[in-house]
Parts: structure tokens; C-alpha cells; sequence
């Protein structure tokens, strides 16, 4: 692997990192960097992906000592199981719709209209959800991912279903979805987080599985280099986040939403960019 191909793994691998738990889709930004560092092609789509398991292992360090509560607590604790219980019926829905429905979507949806209309209408959304949060300013009544029961993890595993239009955000959909589900916004975000691990892993796992006969063995340095920056930056953005949310609101992501949405359409009306691919 030479240099300049490292250098575009690590852009890669922060631009995933650094976007992947906002609420502005890391699929768009990572599909506008790939076309302008020139890093596209089958195994750049695999690259793109794979990396996901830096971002999964940012939030599984961040998370350690509540995770090793989980695993310890599996066979005894009530709450614990009670837990991994709303992740799984959280994880579920989007996967399912996924496996259906993932050659539809990307043949009908992954265009730039679709794109930037997805990453506008989700900005009027989150800007929907603040306003009516102000509004109501004691609509939450969940203030920690373990006040949860299963309709309230099944209900943001609906919303989570969002996701699979491309520029909608993971991130987005989990967290906005539950604070009008009722989540404090503390504890939306930190449920997103920790959807993350199942969703992204399997996503990760399915995809390089499916696109193993087309990888190979020197293609491994390129996803570990771009693995560890989605790491850092991952981590670093989780860190910056969780201490955001307790004083802040998503409306600067929303009007960023609505700026990347404009950028969608004019890159791909003067071809710079090719948001089909």
C-alpha cells in the first residue's frame, strides 16, 4: 500500500468516524470524499463499510464498563437482560427491511434527488422535533436508556427503518425518532449508540462476507489504516456529543442538513459528483 493510498484510507476513515453517530448520514459525506480524493470502485464500497467496525469498537470502549455489566449480568440481572432484550427488538425491524429490501433501495433511492431530499426533509424533521421539544419541555418521560421498556425500543427500531433511505442518518433517525418517542435527549443518543453496535456490526459482517471473493489478502493494511482512523475520530466525536446534547440541541444539524442537501443537487447537476455509484 503506498502513501497516497494510506492518506485516502485515513481521510476516509475520519470523514466516517466524525460523521457516522451526527445526525447528518455518513453514507453522504463519505460518498462526496470518496469522489473527491478519487477513492471509488467495488472495494472502496466494501473500504466504506468495513471501517464501520472502528466507529462499533469507538463506542463499545467509550461504553466498556457498561457493556461488562451487560455480559456479566446476563444469566442474573433483570435490568441487564432487560436491556440486550430492547436492543434485539430495536435491532430488528431495520434488519429485516434491510435484507428485503436493500437491492430496491439502492436502485430506486441512491440518486441525488432522493439523497438530497432525504437529508432536507430529516433537517425539517429535527428542526420539527426541537421546536415541539421547547414547546413541551416535560413531553420526556424515559430519562435513561434503562427506564425503557420493549415498545419504546421497538419504537425507535421503527424509526431506525428511516435509515435505509440513503441520506436519512442512523444517528438521526434513533435519536430524533426517540425523543418524540418520549427519551430525554440524554437518553435517545445514548440508545442510538448502542444500536449501533448490533446494526453496523451485522451490516459490517454482511457486507464484507457477501464481497469476499473480490477482496484479498493485500487489501487488509488499507482496511486496517482506515479502521483506526474511523476509530479515533469516532471516539473523539462520541467523547465531544455526549458533553454537546447536555447543553445543546440539533438545530445547527439540521441547517447543515439543509446546506449538504443544496450541495447534493449541484455537485450531481454539474457532474462533480456521482451519487449513483
Amino acid at each position: 500500500m503506498d502513501i497516497i493510498l494510506a492518506l485516502k484510507a485515513i481521510i476516509m476513515g475520519l470523514v466516517e468516524g466524525f460523521t457516522e453517530f451526527l445526525p447528518i448520514s455518513s453514507t453522504g459525506h463519505l460518498i462526496l470524499a470518496g469522489s473527491l480524493i478519487n477513492f471509488t470502485g467495488e472495494v472502496a464500497k466494501v473500504f466504506e463499510i468495513a471501517i464501520q467496525a472502528g466507529a462499533i469498537l469507538a463506542v463499545m470502549w467509550e461504553y466498556r464498563a457498561r457493556i461488562a455489566t451487560v455480559l456479566g449480568g446476563l444469566t442474573s440481572d433483570a435490568r441487564q437482560q432487560k436491556f440486550v432484550l430492547n436492543l434485539i427488538v430495536a435491532f430488528l425491524p431495520a434488519a429485516a427491511l434491510g435484507f428485503l429490501f436493500s437491492k430496491a433501495i439502492k436502485a430506486h433511492l441512491f440518486a441525488p434527488v432522493p439523497v438530497a431530499l432525504a437529508f432536507i426533509v430529516g433537517a425539517f424533521v429535527i428542526l420539527w422535533a426541537e421546536r415541539r421539544h421547547k414547546v413541551l419541555p416535560g413531553s420526556h418521560r424515559i430519562e435513561t436508556v434503562d427506564d425503557m421498556n420493549m415498545l419504546d425500543a421497538f419504537k425507535v427500531g421503527c424509526a431506525q427503518c428511516f435509515a435505509l433511505v440513503p441520506g436519512t442518518s442512523r444517528s438521526g433517525a434513533t435519536i430524533i425518532g426517540g425523543m418524540l418517542f418520549g427519551l430525554s435527549r440524554k437518553a435517545a443518543t445514548e440508545f442510538s449508540f448502542f444500536l449501533a453496535i448490533p446494526t453496523l456490526l451485522a451490516a459490517t459482517v454482511y457486507s464484507v462476507v457477501k464481497a469476499r471473493h473480490e477482496l484479498h489478502m493485500s487489501d487488509l493494511p488499507l482496511f486496517l489504516v482506515g479502521g483506526v482512523a474511523a476509530f479515533i475520530s469516532a471516539f473523539l466525536c462520541v467523547r465531544w456529543l455526549l458533553r454537546f446534547i447536555s447543553s445543546h440541541d440539533f438545530t445547527g444539524f439540521a441547517w447543515y442538513r439543509i446546506v449538504f442537501g443544496i450541495v447534493i443537487l449541484v455537485t450531481a447537476h454539474f457532474g462533480w459528483v456521482n451519487w449513483v455509484d
